[in-house]
């Protein structure tokens, strides 16, 4: 978006008529959620409910909530709907809650609460293993999938279930339930038991620091980057084909490929934008297939819509 095609303050008002004649044009396009087809993003109790809150918002609509000492009145709401959402959860005593607005603010806080309790309790979140267990996490030819015994999953309503590791179907860079809950839409992982082998422990933690040694010497670690962009495609590696093609180096808004490992996207002084980066990785995704007749399959996940 530039300076010429950026949206201006109108210079006079608008009459209500016509703005909502515009406002409902822009909506033709939406999806119908009265009809319960945006669950994920709408949740639509009937007219007579959706009746009721537009008279409750439109009663309290200039109110400001961060100053509960101005407004004693949103202070007792939010307590009352925190009270209510604690019995739904069967909480216990002495349990608090937080009120947030939007599911992406609700899911933060609720990590961060997760965090927050873990680290409490002496426990490094550097050790938390869902995004491993998720994504089938591996280097130097091994995976985590190799040993672990059985996993403990969530779904929505806190329903906990443990399962053995040959309930999912697992590859490389894959997990998948084999039957069931979808994973990340109605199930998440808990909590993982691991099989172990014994061993030497001095050799074993030789050979971590060897290890380790070598991503410091062949990846980008010191600079912001969010890992490996691509799979590697089968017998052959994403960092090769984009080197191959040229694009190390290539840049946009701050944020580059890494000149130390074609496969890693840097964001040296965190002046790129979420939009550079994808930028980036549609470039050089297309420039690959173009070249090689290879696709290449992005490792990252996008959160999000992209900006306009």
């Amino acid at each position: 978006m530039t300076e010429a095609t950026r949206t201006r303050l109108p210079e006079k008002g608008t009459d209500w008529k016509a703005l909502e004649a515009r406002m409902q044009a822009m909506g033709e396009q939406d999806v119908d959620w009265r009809s319960g087809r945006a669950a994920v993003y709408v949740f639509h109790a009937g007219e007579e409910v959706l009746d009721v809150a537009k008279q409750a918002y439109a009663l309290y609509q200039s109110e400001n909530g961060l100053g509960p000492a101005a407004f004693p009145s949103l202070a007792r709401m939010e307590r009352e709907v925190i009270d209510m959402g604690l019995g739904l959860l069967q909480a216990p005593d002495g349990a608090c809650g937080n009120l947030t607005s939007g599911g992406t603010e609700s899911i933060l806080m609720a990590v961060k609460t997760c965090r927050d309790q873990a680290a409490a309790r002496g426990v490094d979140p550097a050790r938390l293993v869902g995004g491993a267990l998720a994504m089938n996490a591996g280097c130097y030819g091994a995976e985590t999938w190799d040993i672990v015994e059985q996993v403990l999953t969530i779904d929505r309503r806190g329903v906990q279930r443990r399962r053995a590791a040959a309930a999912f179907e697992t590859g490389y860079r894959h997990c998948a339930l084999k039957e069931g809950a979808v994973l990340g839409a109605s199930e998440w992982f808990a909590a993982a038991w691991f099989r172990l082998a014994a061993g030497d422990g001095a050799a074993a933690r030789a050979r971590i620091k060897d290890l380790l040694a070598r991503r410091v010497a062949t990846q980008p670690l010191a600079l912001p980057n969010a890992g490996s962009v691509f799979r590697n495609p089968p017998n052959d590696h994403a960092a090769r084909l984009i080197e191959a093609c040229g694009l190390k180096g290539l840049s946009r808004g701050g944020a580059r490929v890494s000149e130390k490992h074609a496969n890693f996207i840097v964001n040296p002084n965190g002046a790129g934008r979420a939009a550079d980066i994808e930028w980036l990785i549609d470039t050089v995704r297309a420039t690959v297939r173009e070249r090689t007749g290879v696709e290449l399959v992005t490792e990252v996940r996008i959160v999000g819509e992209a900006a306009a």
